[in-house]
């Protein structure tokens, strides 16, 4: 078998989201996706993967995973290395398509059925124009979608979201009220007045479920050491999940300090990239989870080594999603698969809201678990049309350029 067109689709609803498809001499096609900056990974999918890759036999992953990083790609998740891992979560697809089994089969086969999930608490439209992780891109205001809008909820009424959330099965919710602190836009600094009003979230789904509802902290990396510190013993009483990437995450001395700091564990790290970061917040000291984005940092090839690294130092990892459809069938496979992912994150703003637009069949969720779909490779694909849809944008390019 051999890759004969490599095709790129981007939506005008969807900014962010790039798919890449795969195409073979045996009518195969494999399905990847990146988020963000989409246009500088498109170009260098047809720039500079392409030519290395028409004629050559997708079976090839590894090589492909390693040979596909550029210079500027060997850490961090620029448009270089989100472009390889979404080339190689199609590869694997291919794969899976081409032995007619799921992906989790090839990575040794599923360690359960199914995983339960947790809600990162945003709305159908948080980030969804612009790669700009604030709030006035957090899809707060002029959005046509009312249903599923759970950032709104979290900040008015999170006592009553998380009772929704508790219905369908849901036991695990990530909120970030910090964000909309005063001081969040330099970070060096939160007041107490912020710090009171951004635990008010966390104190109502307390009074109102106790600990049947677990709850993660998302500080986005806005907070310089000294405030992350503030943050971190404010939510001591609270009993957080965990505290997410409090700040930038290649911080490694200072993450470091704030872990013993607090006795409330600290995870993060979805914005790196490459091995190395991964055993950096590994080591004895750092951070308790780490959290990978597979459509980000280098695919599935990275994810499952980021995994099988964190199994060797027994700590736990979790996969991040609040992209799209595709990362989170490629992050359901790798889950099922992984000894040490002990729950997987969906955004259902995201999932009820459109993925159902875009694809046939997510990974089905049931009473607050989520499995693979399909039978073979990632077991979903675009849906039929989408590509010539208004709005569409569909770059190919073949063996003769």
């Amino acid at each position: 078998m051999k890759i004969t067109k490599i095709e790129t689709v981007r939506l005008d609803r969807h900014p962010n989201l790039v798919w890449v498809r795969l195409h073979t001499d045996e009518g195969l096609t494999g399905l990847g996706e990146t988020w963000f900056g989409a246009g500088p990974v498109e170009a260098d999918i047809h720039d500079r993967i392409a030519p290395l890759l028409i004629g050559e036999d997708p079976s090839r992953i590894e090589h492909f995973n390693r040979v596909l990083r550029s210079y500027a790609g060997f850490f961090g998740t620029g448009a270089e290395m989100r472009a390889v891992s979404a080339v190689d979560v199609a590869l694997w697809d291919l794969a899976g398509k081409a032995a007619g089994k799921p992906i989790y089969d090839l990575l040794g086969g599923a360690t359960r059925a199914s995983i339960q999930v947790y809600n990162t608490c945003a709305g159908p439209d948080y980030v969804s124009q612009s790669a700009d992780v604030r709030p006035d891109n957090f899809g707060l205001t002029g959005s046509g979608r009312k249903d599923f809008q759970d950032l709104d909820a979290f900040l008015n009424r999170a006592d009553e979201l998380a009772a929704e959330l508790l219905e369908m099965g849901i036991k695990s919710m990530k909120i970030w009220p910090f964000d909309f602190a005063e001081g969040a836009g330099d970070g060096m600094d939160i007041s107490t007045a912020d710090l009171k009003k951004a635990l008010e979230p966390f104190e109502k789904i307390r009074a109102a479920h106790g600990d049947a509802m677990r709850i993660k902290a998302e500080l986005h990396g806005l907070w310089s050491l000294p405030a992350a510190k503030k943050i971190a013993a404010a939510l001591e009483p609270i009993g957080a999940d965990w505290i997410e990437d409090p700040i930038w995450m290649d911080r490694m001395a200072e993450i470091g300090e704030l872990v013993q700091f607090t006795s409330q564990p600290i995870a993060g790290g979805e914005t790196l990239g490459g091995l190395g970061q991964v055993r950096d917040l590994l080591t004895p000291g750092a951070l308790s989870v780490p959290i990978i984005d597979v459509t980000w940092g280098g695919g599935i090839t990275f994810a499952k080594k980021a995994a099988a690294l964190a199994e060797g130092f027994a700590k736990p990892i979790a996969f991040h999603d609040c992209s799209g459809p595709v990362t989170l069938a490629a992050s359901t496979h790798l889950a099922l698969a992984c000894p040490n992912v002990f729950e997987q994150e969906i955004t259902r703003g995201f999932y009820y809201g459109w993925y159902h637009e875009l694809v046939d069949q997510p990974p089905p969720i049931e009473n607050g678990f989520i499995r693979a779909p399909g039978d073979s490779g990632l077991g979903l694909d675009l849906l039929p049309g989408l590509a010539e849809s208004n709005g569409a944008t569909v770059r190919a390019t073949t063996g003769a350029g």
